[in-house]
């Protein structure tokens, strides 16, 4: 079993969210994904985020797909950090073969994760492109760090059974949407209201 693991705030989740899951879907060759609807974000302002039953009910809405699964793993597991899950799943699951999915704009800043290296060697690492983050995505502190553990794209699907630390670029139709645009969007026209 291949499960891709999205891990975010999903305040709010929109179609991007979506068309990357159908992404790594296909190029990856998982048989599942869970999205991992974070109840807190330590990078993160807690003041923006809305409640966790709310954004878990909009994103299975948004996600609508039999191989995504919409999970709360987080909470109730007490997992602060996405180390601690990962740890913990591997741990519970030991026959899955798990990748870390995350947009190039959050591979950007990878490096002030807690225990971005852990995570790291824990599982290997699926990066969706993003617009404006096609080149610079690996310019940060984390990709420089990992920058020899790429593989290319035309191997996407061996990532899974690769041994971490190790992670792939996938290009593909890229996605605008973003939720800090959407939130504003909405703050804007409720204080035009």
């Amino acid at each position: 079993m291949k499960i891709g693991l999205f891990g975010g705030s999903f305040n709010p989740p929109h179609a991007g969210h979506r068309a990357a899951s159908l992404l790594a879907l296909r190029r990856l060759g998982l048989d599942r994904i869970w999205w991992l609807v974070t109840p807190a974000n330590p990078l993160k302002n807690a003041k923006d985020l809305g409640p966790l039953v709310l954004r878990l009910e909009a994103a299975r809405k948004i996600a609508d797909h039999p191989r995504i699964e919409v999970t709360a793993i987080e909470a109730a597991i007490g997992a602060a950090y996405s180390f601690e899950t990962v740890q913990y799943l591997k741990r519970r699951c030991p026959g899955v073969h798990f990748i870390w999915l995350m947009g190039a704009d959050n591979f950007r800043s990878f490096h002030l994760w807690q225990r971005w290296r852990d995570i790291a060697k824990l599982v290997p690492i699926a990066i969706i492109d993003r617009p404006c983050f096609t080149f610079n995505a690996g310019s940060g502190r984390a990709g420089l760090a990992l920058a020899r553990r790429r593989l290319q794209e035309e191997k996407a699907r061996a990532l899974a059974m690769t041994k971490p630390p190790a992670f792939v670029f996938l290009h593909g139709p890229r996605s605008a949407a973003s939720s800090t645009a959407l939130r504003g969007r909405a703050s804007l026209k409720g204080r035009q209201s």
